[in-house]
């Protein structure tokens, strides 16, 4: 364990001694700090650590009192830093001349023999002060003395208790994690005095049983709180005073650098906060040798993204138009390989997280970070069956069109229709071969960004994080090298079940034949040629008619008025 004294001396204390101290102008010091960068150092869209290493460096080349300070998260989360287990990260820190950081949980996922070589390898002290052995002694150092103009700043760091669930068990194995508030107090009884200035530099975070904000109400005499965790940031970038301490957080990835300006006079402490967000970096030059460590640690982790790490037979199935779309044989490798980490009751990873196909042949760990280059970490939680459907519900929504968010499962299986309502297309979700039930709480193992509520499944960030593992891509190297690729196949664990439509029998009536009607036979009618002397009704009697039947069969307008030699025709039947 190593302790840090930095004493800064002006002329003036060297004729100081037992004279107390009245500055003529107050002490200024410039609080610089990062939090949660989880090794996103390379300029991407935000500042980048060569950036902010610019900024930093021209506040102490104009003669600033100058603290740069790390909230903690920052030695895993990228091939950049996994690939060397932290050591490039320890050595750009080293070349950025860090003052402090206080390990965050993700500091701890090489295990607590890694971690204490990286602090061995840094220049700068990682903290903990409520990091305890199974001997009662500590893991690391508690504390930091600095000294600007003969004020000292003690600088403290507080691990979130959080770590013993939030990296892999083995990872803090007979290690506690001491209540913050205890520690705080102790830490301020100890350091009040010793310095002017008490900084907790914690990884703590506004959510769950502890607070940044719950310690600073219940400990007098923290005047800075520079905080981490939970990837926020306080006051719009001002913070916020909680009694009479100053809190701050800079959200996460190097997108801001946080700044806090510290006056001291006479025993008095002002303070104020801001944010340099990336707007603020666009025309920073870049530390050009920062940018060079950078170039060269990517330079060197080329060679190893060479190593072979499996092998398949066929080619894994990672495009864009297929992950986004529908099941794939790599989409349900990698839901296998969370799985099998977590022991968890499902999986569910998104096709927008699957960035590339893997060809046939051997496997290299370039071709895993291909695949899965983002660096999010596989976590638990513990979520009811309707929110599983919920966020089952979004992934779906769009098919047949892509989605990022569209599924990838292991433990499970679906049936959906595309043609019912958006949020009711699910027909059946099965989960372990038994139908889920809304009630039931089940152990979901899925990635941080989804269990963030990313890709618009918001109904997972209410839940706390039961337990965080490795990075997705070092999950499923592991998984490879124990199991190959045997689980690259599709099961039809997704099935898209169009609806069964029933179509009536066409009814196809019977061809009816009308009967051939064969008329009677009509027998042409007698003519009868009218003599003198007769009359209708005589003529119609002689042939057994009526004289009325006769008038009408002849048409006679008057039956009365017929005349020798006229044709009275006579029916023949």
């Amino acid at each position: 364990m190593k302790r840090f004294l930095s004493i800064i001396l002006t002329l003036s204390l060297l004729f100081s001694f037992a004279v107390p101290i009245y500055a003529a102008d107050p002490v200024e010091i410039t609080v610089f700090h990062v939090n949660d960068v989880h090794a996103r150092v390379v300029e991407s869209g935000n500042f980048g650590y060569a950036k902010i290493a610019t900024l930093v460096n021209e506040a102490r080349t104009a003669g600033d009192n100058v603290l740069l300070l790390d909230a903690g998260d920052s030695f895993h989360g990228q091939t950049f830093a996994t690939i060397s287990k932290g050591a490039s990260i320890a050595r750009l820190m080293n070349l950025m001349k860090f003052d402090a950081l206080t390990v965050g949980n993700h500091d701890f996922n090489y295990g607590q023999a890694r971690l204490l070589e990286l602090d061995a390898e840094t220049n700068f002290p990682l903290l903990g002060a409520n990091v305890l052995k199974a001997n009662n002694t500590l893991l690391l150092d508690d504390y930091v003395i600095k000294e600007f103009e003969g004020v000292k700043v003690a600088i403290f760091g507080l691990a979130s208790p959080e770590t013993t669930y939030k990296t892999h068990p083995k990872n803090v194995d007979g290690l506690t994690f001491e209540d913050p508030i205890v520690t705080a107090k102790r830490m301020v009884n100890l350091l009040t005095p010793m310095a002017d200035i008490i900084i907790c530099l914690g990884h703590i975070g506004n959510e769950g049983m502890y607070t940044s904000e719950a310690i600073a109400s219940a400990v007098d005499g923290i005047d800075l709180f520079v905080d981490g965790h939970s990837h926020s940031i306080y006051g719009e970038g001002s913070g916020m005073v909680v009694n009479n301490t100053l809190i701050v957080q800079t959200n996460d990835y190097a997108k801001n650098l946080g700044k806090v300006t510290l006056s001291y006079m006479d025993g008095t402490l002002t303070s104020s906060a801001s944010i340099l967000a990336t707007a603020d970096a666009a025309n920073i030059v870049p530390n050009p040798e920062v940018l060079a460590l950078i170039e060269t640690v990517s330079a060197e982790n080329a060679v190893i993204t060479s190593v072979v790490v499996g092998t398949t037979t066929i080619d894994l199935q990672g495009e864009r138009d297929f992950v986004r779309t529908g099941e794939t044989n790599l989409g349900n490798l990698i839901a296998e390989a969370m799985l099998d980490i977590s022991g968890a009751d499902l999986a569910i990873t998104n096709g927008g997280g699957i960035r590339a196909s893997i060809a046939t042949g051997d496997i290299t760990q370039g071709d895993i970070i291909s695949v899965l280059p983002f660096g999010n970490y596989v976590i638990t939680k513990s979520v009811t069956g309707a929110d599983i459907k919920s966020i089952l519900e979004v992934g779906i929504s769009d098919y047949p069109l892509a989605k990022g968010a569209f599924p990838h499962i292991a433990g499970m299986t679906i049936k959906f229709d595309s043609n019912l309502p958006v949020g009711s297309k699910l027909t059946e979700v099965m989960i372990g071969g038994v139908l889920l039930e809304d009630t039931k709480t089940y152990v979901l193992a899925t990635n941080d960004f989804l269990g963030a509520g990313g890709d618009a499944y918001t109904a997972l960030a209410k839940y706390p994080i039961l337990g965080e593992f490795d990075a997705l891509d070092e999950v499923l190297v592991a998984y490879m090298l124990e199991n190959g690729t045997e689980k690259a196949t599709v099961t039809g664990r997704i099935a898209a079940v169009d609806p069964v439509v029933v179509v009536p029998p066409v009814v196809v009536p019977p061809v009816v034949v009308p009967p051939v009607v064969t008329p009677p036979v009509v027998e042409a009618p007698v003519v009868y040629i009218v003599k003198s002397g007769d009359v209708l009704w005589r003529i119609a009697r002689t042939y057994g008619f009526t004289w009325q039947e006769l008038s009408e069969f002849n048409q006679l307008k008057n039956p009365n008025l017929i005349y020798p030699g006229n044709k009275i025709l006579i029916p023949n039947n």
